[in-house]
C-alpha cells in the first residue's frame, strides 16, 4: 500500500513538473488574459505554484484557450 501511495506521488509530481514547465515557458502570457509578456522573474515566481496546483493550471490555460 506505501508502495502504490509512493508511486502516485512520484507520478503527481513528475506531471507537475511537466505541467508547471510548459506552463511557465508557454502557457502563463495565454492564461492571464492580456497579451503581455512576463520577465523571467515573474515566471520564476510563478513556477512553485503551478507545480503545486497542476490540475488548476491545466483547466484554466485549457479554458482561455478556448476563450481565445
Amino acid at each position: 500500500m506505501n508502495a502504490l501511495l509512493g508511486l502516485l506521488f512520484v507520478l503527481w509530481c513528475a506531471v507537475g513538473l511537466v505541467a508547471a514547465g510548459a506552463f511557465v515557458a508557454r502557457g502563463a502570457d495565454v492564461a492571464l488574459g492580456e497579451p503581455a509578456s512576463l520577465t523571467p522573474g515573474a515566471r520564476l515566481l510563478l513556477l512553485p505554484g503551478a507545480f503545486l496546483l497542476w490540475p488548476l493550471v491545466l483547466w484554466r490555460w485549457r479554458r482561455a484557450e478556448r476563450a481565445a
